[in-house]
C-alpha cells in the first residue's frame, strides 16, 4: 500500500475489540461514527465518537461537572498528527490526542486494503494475562 492508496476521507465502519478468549466489544458501540483523514501531504486526522452522547449542561466545550466531561471523554476518541505507509503497516506519528498518554508517540497500525475498505488493526497487547487486539473498518467516503 501506498501514500496513495489511503489518501483521502474514511468513514468509521466499526471498532471491535477482540480478546485472546474470544471475547468482541465495541468500545464505542455498534453504531459508533468517525471520520479518518489521510492528506496528500502526510497529514491525518482522525475522530471517533459514541452515538447518543450525553450532553453537558454548559455552553462552554471545557466547562461542566467533573462527571459529565468524564463521560464525555470516554465516549469519544481523537488524534492529528503525521502518518507513513510502509512494510505492511500504516504508522501514525501523532502529535496531539484526546487521549495524553499517545501525545508525542508512534502508533504503528498493520492494515488490511480490500477496495474500499481498510481495516486497521493495533499491535496486540496484555492486560491481565489476557492479548487484545484492536480492528477499526472503515470505508472510502
Amino acid at each position: 500500500m501506498n501514500h496513495l492508496q489511503v489518501q483521502g476521507r474514511w468513514r468509521l465502519s466499526a471498532w471491535r475489540r477482540t480478546t485472546s478468549e474470544g471475547d468482541v466489544v465495541y468500545p464505542l458501540g455498534e453504531d459508533a461514527s468517525g471520520l479518518l483523514v489521510y492528506t496528500s501531504s502526510g497529514r491525518m486526522m482522525v475522530q471517533m465518537t459514541a452515538a447518543h452522547r450525553s450532553l453537558v449542561a454548559t455552553s462552554d466545550p471545557l466547562g461542566g461537572g467533573v462527571d459529565e466531561r468524564a463521560a464525555a471523554y470516554s465516549t469519544c476518541l481523537a488524534y492529528f498528527g503525521s502518518y507513513t505507509v510502509t512494510d505492511g503497516k500504516v504508522i501514525h506519528n501523532i502529535e496531539g490526542s484526546s487521549f495524553p498518554n499517545w501525545s508525542g508517540t508512534e502508533q504503528v497500525r498493520p492494515y488490511e486494503l480490500s477496495g474500499d475498505e481498510l481495516v486497521l488493526r493495533t499491535p496486540p497487547s496484555k492486560t491481565d494475562g489476557i492479548s487484545v487486539v484492536n480492528e477499526i473498518s472503515w470505508i472510502r467516503h
